[in-house]
């Protein structure tokens, strides 16, 4: 966000809060006056009849001076002249009860008692949330960016000392973490402890319940007799940097948060990757040992014409070419019979020979796919053979 938004930005959520605080005034301001006015009357009341003081009137006493607290009356100035008395609608006390509005802190000390001025905060709640959000996102950029730029110097001289890359890392945290808490959690406790003559726990305490948005309300700053104007509305500006610096902080954590997880994916994921690969390798080996001996060919093999059916009596090869398992021993070859060839004009010599030549390499030649093996000519009647007929002169293949 830039300077001159976040400063348009500011001045927007100002003007804001000073028209709430008149509407509040002028709305409340009335019914606070009539609130003193009857815990004035009771006092008197009760200070002409006390000698005979009963449960009831006693109970009846109490009562007003609880609905006249609620309503804003201050029972430190009801006892002296009510002229000179704080009121709790006052242009510091109304910013400051618009400010916890939408801080969303609400202490609850002060409450509306009047019909308009509660339908009034309903909407004035609706849009003066989100519009803080928006400034309390820029201030805690701009005020946690302020913070890691003076803590980078100190980095840089860590690192002309020579200090590891980490331990600066670590030291630069702790630094934004106490440089932070000395600003806005332990000199607004020792200011609190002052200006309002608490304790130093009562102070620390109100500070951390502010700071969390809490908000008990059982410790409000500027409500004691004798406070400026003034107080009450610087309050509320510790209340916006101490909520941009947590703001910050929890911005910080969280993107620590969100690397560390991406990180911790990314490792996870070649984890996996590399589980994966073992896996595979192990299935492809188990599968390798394990598996049948003759495997189909990965490849179709073009078409020869060695690939053509071996004649009857040839031996049958163990595997093909390219198997993984050792090839057995070829067959013992049949011996010819007086059954019909299945090429015309092929000479038993030829088959026998071509036949030991096989038996003696071990293996086939690679036959041809399925779909595109020739179809196997016409066979032709046998014919008795004697053993004075000359056979056929052998054709070479």
């Amino acid at each position: 966000m830039r300077s001159t938004t976040l400063l348009a930005l500011l001045a927007v959520v100002l003007l804001y809060l000073v028209s709430g605080a008149l509407v509040f005034q002028a709305l409340e301001r009335p019914h606070e006056q009539q609130v003193q006015k009857d815990l004035e009357d009771g006092r008197d009341k009760f200070l002409k009849d006390h000698p005979c003081v009963n449960q009831e009137n006693l109970r009846k006493f109490i009562k007003l001076v609880a609905d006249a607290l609620g309503g804003g009356a201050n029972p430190d100035t009801s006892w002296t002249n009510s002229s000179n008395h704080s009121s709790a609608w006052n242009l510091g006390s109304a910013f400051f009860f618009s400010g916890t509005i939408i801080t969303t802190i609400g202490y609850g000390n002060t409450a509306l008692q009047t019909e308009a001025g509660r339908l009034f905060c309903i909407f004035y709640a609706l849009v003066g949330i989100p519009l803080f959000g928006m400034l309390l996102a820029g201030v805690g950029d701009r005020l946690g960016s302020s913070l890691r730029r003076g803590i980078g110097h100190i980095e840089a001289i860590f690192l002309k000392w020579h200090v590891p890359p980490g331990l600066v890392r670590i030291l630069s945290a702790v630094l934004f973490l106490l440089i932070g808490c000395l600003l806005f959690v332990l000199t607004p406790t020792f200011v609190f402890s002052y200006m309002e003559s608490w304790s130093k726990l009562e102070a620390i305490y109100f500070v951390i319940v502010t700071l969390t948005t809490v908000g008990f309300g059982d410790y409000v700053p500027g409500t004691g007799s004798g406070q400026n104007s003034a107080y009450q509305p610087l309050v509320w500006f510790w209340i916006l940097f101490g909520l941009a610096y947590f703001a910050s902080v929890l911005t910080t954590i969280g993107n620590w948060l969100r690397a560390v997880s991406r990180r911790t994916r990314a490792e996870v994921g070649g984890l996996t990757a590399q589980a994966a690969s073992w896996t595979g390798t192990v299935t492809a080996r188990v599968t390798q040992r394990a598996g049948p001996s003759c495997p189909p060919p990965e490849k179709e093999q073009p078409l020869l014409p060695s690939s053509l059916p071996a004649p009857p009596g040839a031996a049958e090869p163990a595997c093909r070419p390219g198997s993984l398992m050792p090839s057995k021993k070829a067959e013992t070859p049949s011996p010819p019979t007086a059954s019909a060839l299945d090429y015309p004009s092929e000479n038993l010599a030829f088959i026998d020979e071509s036949s030991d030549t096989q038996s003696e390499r071990g293996c086939a030649l690679p036959r041809a796919p399925r779909g595109r093996r020739r179809p196997n000519p016409a066979r032709k009647p046998s014919r008795p053979r004697g053993p004075g007929r000359l056979r056929d002169k052998a054709v070479p293949v």
